[in-house]
């Protein structure tokens, strides 16, 4: 009941988010949050509204982590009698009213309305010192969290970072430059480093930690080119990892294993899906593994994102990391057969949602999957880049953690392999750079991270034209396709959203 509460309240004030047009004739009237939090644990109800808000349909489960699949270079199209919303992000033809953009752009907000709310409500509690400041840490690492994303995916957004009490406020709310919302990000994740506990109850991955804050901050400013910042936040964690309990995954599989997720000490950040239960609006429905698997094989799939032959084809035999990530044989009516004879998409298809995906339908859906926001080897890869570019060249460390990340995956499930080969000194600092670009497309592979990278570091001609493409779009244009529209709903509802992005 409480959490149908909260629901409603982050519904009512993030209303003009949602394209909610009627808000004059049917006015809600002000929220206060003395009225609606009383006590610690309805503050931690709010701020759990927002994780359940993160894994719905709309964020996690579905229609954002697709749209940034599809938009990088290692995931294409398999059905092209998929809905023509997905399509269009592949192709780079979207235009404003994409279906995909409006059904996650309002939850993303709901997500910061909660967490807003959460802030303003123990605030507005005489707790003790301690108490406030860590639900107030937890609830701004959650704001930060969905900024991060909508500052890379959109640009210019508009940023609030206060409890809306007055639903009629949001008309006069306009855009804040991506400058300005990186430094509110960075404050956030900054006082959630201080004040986040070492560990949380039961060592859950699903709610941050002062480390999780620190691998955040070093994300962060490995996007924002702050090398320095970068590499201090993830030796930091590096340096503490036996303190907040990470480690490399002995096996890479067991990685992606749903009835492991909770043992496993290298996520530093999980999405937390429940097996077999499912919500109102999405919530805890997730629908990677069907999307992701193979249409018309017993263990059923839609074959939606569907690797390109080239990722494949490029992709060393050798590296056991391979044989994790693609399925690329099934059983279609009890026999096992090649790609080449699958039903629908003769293509190997991704493995590591709908392999093991837990407790969950017949297709995969409703999965038990933990996705890893962040994990441990991440912080390794961005160490290594940003030492290599604050000293110009490839230290004996940055090589080492590489190394690191090498050596786990010659661990074939315990039989040790040759390959990939340790990555010898001598290198210069553009091919090194290249190396770790390279290390982090196959380690984070499916992770929905590749396309970040493309445009942090404007990647975006040479991986979509170049000779050695993987998916070849002439049509991008690097004017354009680094940012995707605003909603046009939202524009018509506030116009103090114009302008819109360049080219659409």
């Amino acid at each position: 009941m409480k959490t149908n509460i909260y629901k409603s309240l982050v519904l009512a004030a993030t209303c003009l988010f949602a394209g909610c047009a009627d808000l004059e004739e049917k006015p809600v009237g002000l929220l206060a949050p003395e009225s609606l939090f009383n006590s610690e644990k309805d503050v931690e109800t709010a701020i759990f509204g927002a994780y359940g808000w993160i894994a719905s349909e709309r964020l996690y489960g579905r229609q954002f982590v697709t749209s940034i699949m599809l938009r990088g270079d290692m995931v294409d199209i398999g059905d092209r009698g998929t809905p023509a919303e997905r399509q269009q992000v592949n192709d780079f033809n979207m235009d404003d009213n994409n279906g995909m953009v409006r059904a996650y752009w309002p939850y993303w907000y709901q997500v910061v309305s909660a967490a807003n709310a959460a802030i303003a409500g123990a605030e507005s509690l005489e707790l003790d010192e301690n108490v406030s400041n860590q639900l107030i840490a937890e609830a701004r690492f959650v704001r930060a969290f969905s900024y991060y994303h909508l500052v890379r995916v959109f640009g210019d957004i508009p940023y609030i970072d206060f409890f809306i009490t007055d639903p009629e406020a949001v008309k006069d709310i306009s855009k804040t430059s991506a400058t300005d919302v990186y430094q509110g990000i960075l404050a956030d994740f900054a006082f959630a480093k201080e004040h986040l506990p070492d560990n949380q109850p039961n060592n859950v991955r699903s709610r941050p930690t002062k480390g999780t804050a620190a691998a955040y901050l070093a994300s962060v400013n490995l996007t924002l080119g702050d090398y320095q910042k970068a590499y201090d936040e993830a030796k930091w964690v590096i340096d503490n990892k036996d303190r907040f309990g990470y480690e490399l995954e002995a096996d890479y599989q067991n990685l992606y294993r749903a009835e492991m997720a909770d043992n496993i000490k290298e996520p530093i950040f999980s999405v937390d899906f429940l097996g077999q239960q499912n919500g109102g609006g999405g919530a805890n429905d997730d629908i990677m593994p069907p999307m992701t698997g193979i249409r018309g094989a017993d263990n059923l799939g839609w074959s939606v994102c569907v690797p390109s032959m080239a990722v494949y084809n490029t992709w060393d035999d050798r590296d056991y990391r391979k044989s994790v990530s693609f399925e690329d044989e099934a059983l279609v009516g009890g026999v096992m057969v090649p790609f080449t004879e699958f039903q629908n998409t003769q293509r190997p298809h991704i493995a590591k949602y709908r392999r093991f995906p837990g407790n969950s339908n017949s297709d995969g859906r409703y999965s038990d999957n933990n996705y890893s926001a962040m994990r441990y080897a991440e912080v390794l890869l961005i160490a290594a880049e940003a030492a290599t570019e604050v000293n110009n060249g490839p230290t004996a460390e940055a090589v080492s953690l590489v190394n690191e990340i090498r050596e786990r995956a010659r661990n074939a499930a315990g039989q040790m392999n040759s390959f990939p080969e340790d990555v010898q000194s001598g290198m210069d600092k553009d091919a090194f750079i290249d190396l770790v670009l390279e290390e982090r497309r196959i380690e984070l592979s499916f992770e929905y991270k590749r396309w970040y990278d493309i445009k942090r570091r404007q990647l975006g001609d040479e991986v979509f034209k170049g000779a050695n493409s993987l998916e070849p779009h002439d049509n991008f244009d690097a004017s354009k396709d680094y940012l995707m529209p605003l909603p046009r709903i939202e524009l018509d509802v506030n116009p103090n959203l114009a302008p819109q992005n360049p080219g659409y």
